[in-house]
């Protein structure tokens, strides 16, 4: 069984990402492919990828009207991935319309993405959501709500924060997935996000699984640091 912790491959070429994952050892871990390296690579990455048995999250955060995400998503589904997302503030149709096109695009093979609605960016917090987006609703309420708005349009999970996961699963059910970016080994390593937590307290507050990006890919010994989120996540030392 493959842990429950995605690496997160910010890389912006396959050749920079293959030579990562050679040198290191690490084919074969659940990864995470965002923007920067799909839309340099496109499909043929996620194919490498699977050649190597990589469980993929394909975080791309389409935000569109309906019909567009509807087509999106139809074409994302033959990918094959495990899972993608979108933002919820995209509201309830384009949900409906992710999930639709997900499901008619997954019609020729076995395996149907789970759909992750992203909440509220872990780069943001109170003060940003207030002053920026001039939403007058405390971070954690918001998430909750736009939680909901995912689950009642088919989606199957949410990207969220560590410490709203517990509320989350008390309001959308604990087979409501959570996926927890923001994850650092060292508590004081935050980069540009703000809402952070370890392995160890992402699991202990109920994430379902975690994301992990510069802590182990700027590692000196990635690996071994990959191994070490392992630990932490199972709670040793």
């Amino acid at each position: 069984m493959k842990p429950p912790i995605y690496l997160a491959l910010d890389f912006p070429t396959w050749q920079e990402t293959e030579t990562f994952l050679n040198e290191n050892q690490l084919h074969g871990v659940p990864v995470k492919v965002g923007m920067e390296l799909f839309y340099r690579e496109g499909p043929p990455v996620i194919k490498a990828l699977q050649q190597h048995r990589h469980p993929i999250f394909l975080d791309l955060k389409l935000h569109d009207i309906p019909t567009t995400i509807y087509k999106a998503m139809k074409n994302v589904a033959a990918l094959g991935v495990d899972f993608v997302n979108v933002h919820g503030l995209g509201g309830a149709d384009m949900i409906r319309a992710a999930k639709q096109g997900l499901i008619d695009g997954s019609q020729q093979n076995d395996k149907q993405p789970k759909l992750l609605v992203v909440t509220v960016l872990t780069s943001m917090n109170q003060a940003t959501v207030t002053n920026e987006l001039q939403i007058d609703q405390p971070v954690e309420e918001l998430v909750t709500h736009l939680a909901n708005i995912g689950k009642d349009n088919g989606a199957d999970g949410v990207v969220c924060s560590a410490h709203e996961v517990a509320q989350i699963k008390a309001q959308c059910g604990e087979a409501f997935l959570t996926i927890t970016p923001g994850i650092r080994l060292n508590e004081t390593e935050q980069h540009d996000q703000k809402r952070v937590a370890t392995p160890q307290t992402a699991h202990q507050l109920g994430s379902d699984y975690i994301v992990i990006g510069r802590s182990i890919t700027k590692a000196a010994y990635p690996n071994a640091m990959y191994q070490q989120a392992i630990k932490e996540w199972n709670h040793v030392s």
